[in-house]
């Protein structure tokens, strides 16, 4: 740092300052360009290691997701980084693959690198984990779902409302016996839409056969085509499916292949999420879209805002939906 101040004729606490992104505007813009040149043109680096040591800050957050594979995580993520970034913050990324065991040791693997807070995405309704982070102090933010009776911040997208319209679209389309494929139960966003489904059939006066609705083990395609296997086999009569995500409405398009059922012709699908790729399915799917890329900034930013200030209350931010209209539904055949 000495020799960087040399190059640029400055003091090196005015080194240390231009070269923090959070400090670097307490420095004149033509000063620290000439800092930033000098330092770049002899490859200095900021030691990050010593710079915690002294200060106590790393700068750094985990992101702790189930499932790496799975397209709703990409966007969230991203939008993450993008608060971070400016911020001076980086994320180390993690994928737990559902898995309790891998979970806890990543985490710990993170605490020991002393990360600054966390952003979780793994939070199922009973997780003693996440009680014990809560009740150590650590700083944490749940995005896409919470864990009941704990004062965390959370950013969610609205449930109840996008289920509310994937009904009150097949219900206009003439639809009455609509059937619902529910994630998993020990998830808010599982338990959430399947009561919200309950209650849109309940209120427009359809049927609320509970024969209609099967709880998918797991968020994947195979858990939604397992269902829909089991649906069609029991005998029960629908003409359309609004599926808990748009991994478990993939499955019923398997379901359909396999058993040479046209959609929407024979069954209408509304799935939920709007990923990416919907326009790519033949048809195209209907979802009910969320907003990743927010849902990851808004984590971020309340992440950043209990760093700066830990005493601060926790805030939870539910976000609105909107129905991504596709070529899955019509009608049902007279």
């Amino acid at each position: 740092m000495r020799q960087v101040a040399d190059a640029a004729g400055v003091h090196p606490a005015t080194v240390s300052r231009a070269l923090n992104p959070e400090t670097r505007d307490l420095v004149n813009k033509t000063t620290a360009r000439r800092v930033l040149r000098a330092a770049e043109s002899l490859g200095y680096r900021m030691n990050p290691i010593a710079r915690s040591l002294k200060t106590s800050k790393t700068g750094t957050v985990g992101i702790v997701i189930p499932d790496l594979t799975n397209p709703l995580f990409p966007p969230i993520v991203r939008g993450i980084e993008e608060v971070l970034e400016p911020a001076g913050f980086s994320g180390f990324l993690v994928n737990t693959d559902n898995d309790s065991h891998r979970e806890r040791s990543l985490v710990e693997s993170l605490q020991s690198r002393q990360v600054e807070g966390l952003i979780i995405a793994t939070a199922l309704l009973d997780h003693p984990l996440m009680s014990e982070l809560a009740l150590s102090g650590a700083r944490m933010v749940m995005v896409n779902r919470r864990t009941e009776g704990l004062d965390v911040p959370t950013v969610v997208p609205d449930d109840a409302a996008g289920i509310d319209m994937a009904v009150r679209h097949l219900a206009e389309l003439g639809h009455t016996r609509i059937a619902h494929l529910a994630g998993p139960s020990t998830t808010s966003t599982g338990l959430v839409r399947a009561r919200s489904f309950a209650g849109a059939v309940r209120e427009r006066g359809l049927s609320d056969d509970p024969a209609l609705v099967r709880h998918c083990r797991a968020w994947y395609e195979d858990a939604g085509a397992e269902a829909l296997r089991e649906l069609l086999d029991s005998g029960t009569e629908f003409t359309a499916v609004v599926a808990g995500n748009d991994l478990l409405a993939l499955g019923c398009y398997d379901v359909f292949g396999e058993r040479g059922i046209s959609c929407p012709d024979d069954i209408s699908v509304v799935g939920f999420n709007g990923m990416p790729f919907l326009n790519k399915l033949a048809p195209p799917l209907t979802s009910v879209v969320v907003p990743h890329h927010r849902i990851g900034a808004e984590a971020a930013t309340l992440l950043l805002d209990k760093i700066a200030n830990p005493d601060l209350l926790a805030r939870a931010i539910v976000l609105p939906v909107s129905l991504g209209p596709g070529g899955s539904t019509a009608p049902p055949r007279a």
